[in-house]
């Protein structure tokens, strides 16, 4: 899954930045609402953490003019913590709502939870056959046996279970799994789905070849 984190304050983006590539999250940064904005219209990200004080253009108003045309999950970041400001978060298009000072568990474990539900997924606990994904664990069990995943294989395999039964092509899945400051290999993917395979079963990820990748499903 690919983030963008927009917060001015230097200290506090790098902490999160190094926080969600920790989970095995691909990342971009930006330091004020412009550059965000930016970021956010030309990249499709799973989820955005967004501070509400920026220099430029403010998370409120980086949200209003997001929403004209993009849905992507947003979560606001503020130090204000009246019921107003709140309130006109989640009126303005925000889906969750966090205040500073915060515990960076509570952060990731509401990104997670803000994912699950763009993909319109219930729960955490995903049942693949003989494979079980845990989104909010991060683990993945087959035949009951714990399957150790790097933190990459680990993406790979969660993206395409949330989109299951879904044709996700390669250009997708770079855009999803690499951040900006990642130089791909062309055959990187191949290396992780060859793992993945050996780990997890040969017929675990089909592959269309001139389209792309799914599992556990037949594409729509």
């Amino acid at each position: 899954m690919r983030l963008l984190v927009v917060e001015d304050e230097p200290d506090l983006l790098a902490s999160l930045l190094r926080a969600f590539r920790d989970e095995g999250y691909a990342v971009d940064g930006a330091a004020d609402g412009a550059e965000g904005l930016f970021k956010a219209e030309l990249t499709e990200y799973d989820a955005i953490v967004l501070d509400v004080m920026l220099p430029s253009l403010d998370g409120w108003e980086v949200l209003r003019r997001l929403r004209l045309q993009r849905k992507t999950p947003v979560l606001l970041l503020t130090a204000r913590d009246g019921v107003k400001d709140r309130i006109r978060g989640l009126d303005g298009g925000a889906d969750d709502y966090l205040v500073k000072p915060f515990d960076i568990m509570e952060l990731l474990a509401r990104v997670r939870a803000l994912i699950r539900r763009a993909s319109n997924q219930a729960e955490s606990r995903l049942v693949l056959g003989e494979v079980v994904l845990d989104t909010a664990a991060r683990t993945v069990h087959r035949q009951g046996e714990p399957v150790p995943l790097t933190a990459r294989e680990y993406a790979l395999v969660e993206y395409l279970a949330v989109h299951r039964g879904k044709v996700i092509s390669r250009t997708a899945l770079y855009d999803h799994l690499f951040d900006e400051n990642e130089a791909s290999l062309s055959n990187l993917l191949d290396v992780h789905v060859s793992n993945i395979r050996r780990k997890l079963g040969h017929e675990f990820i089909a592959t269309r070849r001139g389209h792309g990748y799914c599992i556990a499903g037949d594409p729509e």
